[in-house]
């Protein structure tokens, strides 16, 4: 859909939103009563949530289901996604993931289950990390529950931790039925995914059975869900690193001509040249030369001076020569296998009678997840492909070229996962009198996760002739060829190597743990009251990677391990293939691979078996880095809290207003702590042996806060609620930010991050005003405007420093060992001119001195159009995001948030049968901080997208059960899901899933 027909269309919408208001007030003061009368379906579930939206004195969003299993949503984050101010992080599969709430990010969303917090340990998306407070809702199938609330604006009584808003899931329990006796609900579903053309089976089931004083429900949910995913990826882009002596610039202190000109001041530099001369005395000094058999038609041993490159690049200076922007590492991908979810709940409610009652909610989660991912790899971090004929646009991102001298990395990564999710939640409510209620509370949750993800890389042949024609486009191409022609990559036998190759057994556990107990007592009846209650809660999380690459390689491609089944402490051979001990040597590597879809992929079960993996997974050392990049770390966070709350009810001119007006105040003991670790260093002539030294270091932290919040709703009429809030709220900073160690961030050793121990948490102070007018039934008309300054908000402070001046960890005097970083990344590092001068960017974060604003509406139209066609109506809303950095320091910015977002829902209902129609529409937002792979100011961003999905259901009213047979489609016009990098010529990965499919059939007895 064209950008601006859709801007133009939701102005008018705008508009005519704030006019109805506006101008329909007499007339709604006029509107004759109309007869209540009972809905449901998807109009019943509109006309809860405007009943709550109404009644609420705060500004809360809902979503109902008028009965267990009624949802057509395929996890919570989807529920909600339809929601004004709302988006949602969807993995490259399709399926969504996270949620994020007005401009910020998923980590200020505070999620809790039953209006309890909880953790999980999952990583979030394939290629995600969630080192900070995220929770994955696609662990929760809709059929479980039966109400979703997002609140807005806060009162003194909720739980701290979401600037953003705060999400609460409500399970379903037995005396949600209003009527005593036996229910069941089945449901069965067939999801048919087109990009494989697959089927998987969903089944829930919930029973429950009550009377007048005690009730039991229990459900289950399973679905075994296939995927697949087909696209292109990168880690980024890169530039050729040009010396002094091609620039024709003066090398500075400790600098030779051979080492980083200045042609390319945009940094990042990690596209080598090929041939470097780096001996001082030679005539070609920071020159380099044609290697043999480079392809393109290329002479052997031709000198890559400026000329050469000038006279190669026709129409381009050195300094774009230099700046050209080529992916990393461009590949396309594939990524199959199946996602198998299975929840149970049981809930139980005891009422003696009418002012005491008893429930327990019990929930688990298992998930087990079996992905391949083939990738295969244009190399150009750390390669050294001449550049031909290169064509840019004005970005300098290269739009065609030739490309000799070209290596490809074919990598194989299965992943298996498991994750298991357990929570508790006990609690009881008495009323004594007419005007005292006591709410008691406990909860507790444990969440395991773990990924085994080895990686098979294997390479082709450097100097075999093979060169890239490269033509950029939304997904860059590559015409991949040799002296014989056009080279196939799905050919076991095309002379793959080990050489560049890697293997890797990366493996990461993870554990959180939740624990609290909430007590509140009100004095008061439902209009008037005093509130206030204790609360306390505990929250710990671990991640610990596991690493024994180095142990495989030796086993697979070098020579072998020692007689202790180490690696070797000296002489230890390269990973080739040709050494005697190898398992899989060069020779025999082809009949360990297969074709695959598209290029080749390994025999993982033959491989595995031939090269001792299982017993290196199992022994695999713990070390600081993990399968996802997540740093190995521990969290433990303990919060005492405290409030008072008052809600009244009177009349201001002879209108009815409601105040609801607090504090919270809570006090928080922090530890974040993260092993450091300094390598065994081997004797030498003149020192003795140092052994490895490995310790945790923590950082306690201890903060407190009094946070107040004042909600007031005023009826200007019978319909028409106006609103307006003030509050502050809190977050609490990224665990993984405050580690005290330093980590490296890429391969190469280009990018390392400081951890900040000190880091603060972010405090919000909030303004919202607004309001609606309910037009009957389901309909309203609804305008909220809001803003929020933000301090502490955190922002990326960048420098370079040479690599031997790195520090192992804050507040330490000692340097990290070259020795300590691994072949690969010393070689990198050797490569741009060894420790003393290689530059390595180092990020940190740390707080903003100055403030983040955001500003934002969010307008909203829910109108029933029966007076068209009975049971006919639409539900659309659109939401505005401006956000700023004011003061000193660094401009802070939030990422993860479009500045635009709306959706709209075409429905209808009526002789048991519904058809809904919902597009929903997110613009453009950066998805990363600034920076990007050293090319300074680069940052990542997400392309605009628009999803329709089609949900249809009919129900046979007069067969036993009442079944209903469904028919959804979501992604209907297959919208990929793309990221570029810096500019919109240059793309970071784009993935292609396809329409999804769904039929089943729901039946209640």
């Amino acid at each position: 859909m064209n950008k601006s027909k859709v801007h133009n269309r939701m102005f008018h919408l705008s508009v005519l939103s704030l006019s109805v208001i506006a101008a329909m007030t007499q007339a709604a003061e006029s509107t004759p009563e109309t007869e209540e009368i009972v809905i449901t379906g998807y109009k019943g579930s509109l006309q809860s949530a405007t009943n709550a939206k109404r009644e609420s004195t705060a500004l809360v969003e809902s979503v109902f289901a008028e009965d267990i299993g009624k949802f057509a949503d395929s996890n919570i984050a989807e529920a909600i996604n339809r929601m004004p101010g709302v988006q949602i992080n969807r993995d490259p599969f399709g399926e969504g993931v996270n949620v994020s709430v007005r401009g910020l990010g998923t980590s200020f969303t505070k999620v809790l289950l039953n209006g309890s917090q909880i953790a999980v340990a999952t990583s979030g998306t394939i290629d995600t990390q969630n080192q900070n407070r995220e929770v994955d809702l696609n662990l929760f199938p809709t059929e479980l529950f039966t109400r979703f609330d997002i609140q807005k604006t806060p009162t003194a009584s909720m739980l701290e931790g979401g600037i953003s808003g705060i999400v609460n899931i409500r399970a379903a329990r037995p005396f949600d039925y209003k009527e005593d006796g036996f229910r069941a609900n089945l449901s069965a579903q067939d999801v048919y995914t087109e990009l494989q053309s697959t089927h998987s089976p969903k089944i829930s089931a919930s029973t429950s059975w009550r009377n007048d004083e005690f009730g039991v429900l229990l459900g289950f949910s399973h679905v075994d869900k296939k995927l697949a995913a087909n696209g292109y990826e990168t880690i980024g882009y890169s530039n050729l690193n040009t010396s002094h002596k091609i620039c024709g610039t003066t090398p500075g202190a400790s600098q030779t001509l051979a080492t980083t000109g200045g042609c390319n001041p945009s940094g990042s530099n990690n596209w080598l040249l090929a041939g470097l001369d780096q001996t001082a005395t030679s005539p070609n000094f920071g020159n380099g030369k044609v290697p043999v058999n480079s392809g393109a038609g290329l002479v052997d041993g031709t000198i890559i001076d400026q000329a050469f490159l000038l006279a190669k690049n026709p129409g381009l200076n050195i300094t774009q020569i230099s700046e050209a922007l080529m992916p990393r590492l461009g590949r396309q991908a594939y990524m199959s296998g199946t996602d198998g979810r299975t929840t149970g709940l049981a809930s139980f409610e005891y009422r003696p009678n009418d002012q005491t009652k008893f429930y327990l909610d019990v929930m688990s989660t298992n998930v087990k997840k079996d992905v391949e991912r083939l990738a295969m790899t244009m190399v150009g971090r750390n390669g050294s492909m001449i550049p031909l004929n290169m064509t840019l646009d004005e970005h300098n991102v290269v739009q065609s070229g030739t490309f000799a001298n070209v290596q490809f990395f074919q990598e194989a990564r299965p992943y298996k996962e498991s994750a298991q999710f357990y929570n508790i939640n006990p609690g009881a409510h008495f009323e004594f009198g007419d005007a005292h209620t006591l709410d008691i509370q406990a909860n507790s949750s444990r969440s395991d996760w773990f990924r085994e993800a080895p990686t098979v890389m294997v390479a082709t042949q450097l100097n075999k002739g093979i060169y890239v024609n490269y033509t950029n486009g939304e997904v860059p191409t590559f015409d991949v060829k040799d002296a014989n022609g056009k080279v196939d990559f799905n050919n076991p036998e095309l002379g793959w190597g080990w050489n560049g190759g890697r293997l890797n057994i990366s493996n990461e556990k993870r554990h959180t743990e939740t624990d609290g107990a909430h007590a509140d007592y009100r004095f008061g009846d439902d209009d008037n009251n005093i509130k206030f209650g204790l609360a306390y809660d505990k929250a710990s999380r671990k991640i610990a990677g596991s690493d024994n690459s180095g142990r495989w390689e030796d086993v697979v491609c070098r020579d072998g391990l020692d007689a202790s089944g180490n690696s070797p402490a000296t002489g230890r051979k390269a990973c080739n293939g040709l050494n005697p001990n190898s398992r899989v040597p060069l020779s025999q590597l082809s009949s360990y691979l297969a074709k695959g879809p598209g290029f080749i992929t390994v025999q993982f079960d033959k491989f595995k078996e031939a090269t001792n993996y299982f017993n290196l997974r199992d022994s695999a050392p713990e070390g600081g880095g993990s399968s996802t990049g997540a740093s190995t770390a521990l969290m433990e966070e303990t919060t005492q809290g405290a409030y008072l709350e008052f809600n009244t009810m009177t009349e201001v001119v002879g209108h009815e207003m409601h105040f609801n007006v607090g504090g919270r105040y809570i006090d928080t003991d922090q530890t974040i702590s993260g092993p450091v670790t300094i390598a065994a260093q081997p004797a030498t002539a003149t020192t003795p042996a140092i052994p490895e030294k490995r310790f945790y270091v923590a950082a306690p932290v201890n903060y407190n806060f009094l946070l107040p919040s004042f909600n007031a709703t005023f009826k200007a009429t019978d319909d028409i609620v106006l609103r307006f809030a003030a509050s502050r709220t809190m977050t609490r900073p990224n665990p993984s930010a405050m580690l005290p160690g330093t980590n490296f961030s890429d391969p190469s050793a280009q990018n390392a991050s400081y951890g900040n121990p000190g880091l603060s948490p972010y405090l919000s102070t909030n303004i919202d005003f607004g309001g609606e007018w309910y037009t009957g039934d389901e309909g309203y008309v609804g305008a909220t405007f809001f803003g929020k300054q933000m301090t502490g908000f955190t922002v990326s402070n960048t420098f370079n420093v040479p690599f031997s001046q790195l520090l192992v960890g804050i507040g330490s005097t000692e340097t990290i060992p070259f020795n300590s970083i691994g072949e690969s990344r010393q070689a990198a590092i050797n490569a741009r001119g060894g420790p003393d001068v290689a530059p390595i960017l180092v990020s940190q974060q740390v707080n903003a001195p100055g403030n983040l604003e955001i500003e934002g509406a969010e307008l909203t139209w829910v109108q029933p159009l029966d007076f068209l066609f009975n049971g006919f109506g639409f539900n659309a809303n659109y939401t505005h995001i401006y956000q700023r950095g004011e003061g000193a320091g660094a401009p802070a910015k939030a990422i993860g948030v479009s500045p635009e977002t709306y959706n709209f829902t075409a429905y209808w209902e009526d002789f048991g049968a519904s058809v809904r129609l919902t597009y929903v529409w997110n613009d453009k937002q950066t998805s990363s901080g600034p920076n990007q792979n050293g090319v300074l100011g680069a940052e990542l961003m997400t392309d605009a997208r628009g999803q329709l999905d089609l949900s249809t259901s009919y129900e046979f009213a007069d067969v036993m059960g009442k079944p209903k047979v469904s028919f959804s489609v979501s992604n209907i016009t297959n919208e990929p899901l793309r990221m570029t990098f810096a500019y919109d010529s240059a793309t970071y990965s784009s993935f292609k899933t396809g329409y999804i499919a769904t039929l089943g059939v729901n039946a209640s007895f």
